[in-house]
């Protein structure tokens, strides 16, 4: 009885599942315990498919781990803030990183093939931490970032890993990377500079105020070179607001990012930005209407 009892506690401390599943799948595997953590992994896989279809892992962490020449941001999702902030969760989030930037892969399939220095890969990481936490995980993006040495890394973790950046400099240092990555985190900009606007976006924007501008009856009645600049200044404020170096410096406000760039000898190469669930359409779940269901024995 005792050496199953500590069968059992390995199980249990390797896969995270409950007394009874682990008992089980002892019993179903012939006390092995590699074929009973392989058959509680294979059951896990086989109880979240069924609920895949509605489960909707939104919530998570984005983390950015630098080494050297070479950075690595990753974005991993689950179900339920309560997750998100476990600590199984969050070493898993760190284990991922650290793979994909010793690994490079370069695609997300590839990425989830992987392996850590125990020979299990991505894939098989989040199998296992699906059993032991009992949420939809996911990994949902990835990107490698290396630069030259006379380049610098700016990372930056907002709100415990809601939101991660990373921005490279060409010359400056790296508080003043950090500086501009936390510009990068709370404007949110979609270019660095006002001539990385492509040519076809701002036709696009153009046409869109044109139209706009029908609605306003006095338009009308201005002089076409006037219409011009009203519409011309009307696209440079829509898309102006999204060029970094047009943006307030966020510790200093009474110049722009790119102003404090050219003060520090410095220029932007690239920058990324994670926020945790974007493009997600999360559910919105009627905690009453669930409760009532419960209670009516649905």
């Amino acid at each position: 009885m005792s050496e199953i009892i500590e069968l059992i506690k390995q199980l249990r401390e390797r896969t995270g599942a409950g007394m009874m599943d682990c008992k089980k799948a002892l019993i179903e595997n012939n006390n092995d315990v590699e074929a009973a953590a392989t058959w509680l992994r294979e059951k896990g896989i086989a109880k979240q498919a069924k609920k895949a279809a509605s489960r909707i892992a939104a919530e998570g962490v984005a983390s950015v781990i630098v080494d050297g020449n070479k950075a690595a941001i990753v974005e991993v999702n689950s179900e339920t803030d309560f997750v998100a902030n476990s600590d199984p969760f969050r070493a898993l989030v760190k284990e991922v990183n650290q793979i994909v930037l010793a690994c490079e892969p370069k695609t997300l399939e590839e990425a989830k093939e992987c392996k850590n220095a125990e020979g299990k890969s991505i894939n098989e990481l989040f199998i296992d931490a699906g059993v032991k936490l009992g949420e939809k995980l996911d990994f949902r993006r990835f990107v490698i970032v290396k630069k030259n040495d006379d380049e610098v890394f700016g990372p930056y973790i907002h709100m415990k890993g809601k939101i991660a950046t990373l921005v490279v400099l060409k010359g400056g240092n790296t508080e003043v990377a950090n500086g501009v990555a936390l510009n990068v985190c709370s404007n949110n900009p979609t270019y660095i500079e006002e001539t990385d606007i492509p040519a076809d976006v701002i036709a696009k924007e153009t046409a869109v105020q044109m139209e706009a501008s029908k609605e306003d009856p006095s338009f009308a009645k201005k002089p076409a070179a006037i219409q011009e600049k009203i519409i011309a200044g009307k696209v440079n404020k829509i898309l102006f607001d999204s060029v970094l170096a047009d943006e307030p410096f966020i510790f200093d406000d009474s110049k722009t990012v790119g102003q404090y760039l050219k003060e520090n000898g410095a220029c932007v190469v690239s920058f990324v930005r994670y926020a945790v669930g974007e493009g997600i359409e999360k559910r919105q779940d009627d905690f009453a209407a669930e409760v009532a269901a419960q209670a009516a024995g649905k």
